[in-house]
């Protein structure tokens, strides 16, 4: 019994590099009739260009249980701390990310 249930287990691994993460602040999602792409975005203030720092392809069904697992874990989240506020913003990215506009 004890053989067949390491055959159900998976060995991940992750790297140094990989586990310091990459940091983001906006994300982008497109999709076509065969995958969803994830570009997540580090956005600095005052600099008038992003550049992508990670991108993610995924099938719909892998999208799918992404997005059950992403709020099935927001849920948990808040039962602990409290719910996450989201603060309404005008459309697009403000470039001041909502502090005094830098001068030199």
């Amino acid at each position: 019994m004890e053989e067949q249930n390491n055959q159900n287990q998976l060995n991940i691994e992750l790297s140094e590099e990989i586990a310091e993460g990459i940091y983001s602040n906006l994300a982008i999602i497109t999709h076509s009739n065969t995958e969803f792409v994830m570009d997540f975005i580090r956005v600095m203030p005052g600099v008038p260009k992003a550049r992508v720092k990670s991108r993610i392809v995924l099938t719909p069904e892998h999208a799918k249980r992404f997005m059950r697992a992403l709020e099935d874990n927001i849920e948990k989240f808040e039962a602990i701390n409290g719910r996450i506020k989201i603060q309404d913003e005008p459309p697009g990215f403000p470039m001041n990310f909502g502090g005094p506009t830098a001068q030199a």
